[in-house]
């Protein structure tokens, strides 16, 4: 017996299926690395830092790039 082809709305079906699970999963490992990062603040003292400052300080970093940002604030 041959076997019938999947219809383009099984296969959409399917895709909307896996798409549904790996926003999921997202949104689990986006919680896991939020605290990950949270407890490496707490363990270097940063938080005393205001989270728009952290914010801020974020931005810039990302903006300049890691290596440049480290660049500039290492003691000469």
């Amino acid at each position: 017996m041959a076997r019938s082809k999947p219809s383009a709305l099984d296969a959409l079906r399917k895709l909307r299926e896996q798409r549904a699970l790996l926003d999921s999963e997202e949104a689990r490992l986006r919680q896991e690395a939020a605290s990950e990062l949270g407890k490496l603040l707490i363990e270097c003292g940063a938080e005393a830092i205001e989270p728009t400052q952290l914010r801020q300080v974020v931005r810039a970093t990302m903006a300049l790039g890691i290596e440049e940002t480290l660049k500039r604030i290492a003691p000469t």
